[in-house]
């Protein structure tokens, strides 16, 4: 099963998560997350555990803030996931928000300090087998700086890319690179 983990004030119903459902179909699920780190990374927990219970593959996609959860959690269960534009140090990125609204439904959320303490707990120092990790960067991201993926996963298989946005511009053209790196 792969997880597609949205990224901030984003939905497993947006449209980057629609691309990879259409594609990959009944083999992935892309849960609508809470905004509450602590939240989103229990349901990640809950999830993933059942499905290790039932003996499946477990694969993760992440993006952006999403990536930052999937490298905690591919490291804690040693998961293989591909990052899109992950926010490496996403307590700092998000420590400059307040009042966000949501993109899928425009519903309005705070960013808190106990948020932001909480991103900085499952921050992965170390990460333990980066060949797991295939990291999808354009260096265009007017939102992160792409640099800071390389430095934290210099190991993990690295796809830069000239220009693009922070949202990955045409992400479907590596959907069958994805289904080969999780197989």
């Amino acid at each position: 099963m792969i997880i597609y983990i949205h990224g901030f004030a984003s939905s497993g119903l947006g449209d980057k998560a629609a691309l990879f459902k259409e594609y990959f179909d009944e083999e992935l699920i892309s849960p609508s997350l809470s905004y509450v780190p602590s939240l989103a990374i229990n349901t990640l927990e809950q999830l993933i555990e059942s499905y290790l219970a039932l003996e499946q593959e477990v694969y993760l996609v992440g993006s952006s803030l999403g990536g930052y959860y999937a490298i905690y959690l591919a490291n804690k269960y040693n998961l293989k996931a591909v990052l899109i534009n992950p926010a490496v140090h996403a307590y700092d990125t998000l420590d400059k928000i307040g009042t966000a609204t949501n993109y899928y439904d425009y519903s309005s959320f705070e960013v808190i300090k106990e948020h932001l303490t909480y991103l900085k707990s499952i921050e992965v120092a170390e990460i333990k087998n980066q060949s797991n990790f295939m990291v999808l960067l354009q260096e265009e991201d007017e939102v992160l700086d792409f640099n800071d993926a390389v430095e934290k996963l210099p190991e993990a298989e690295l796809i830069i890319e000239q220009g693009g946005s922070h949202s990955f511009d045409e992400v479907e053209r590596y959907f069958r690179k994805i289904t080969l790196f999780f197989r």
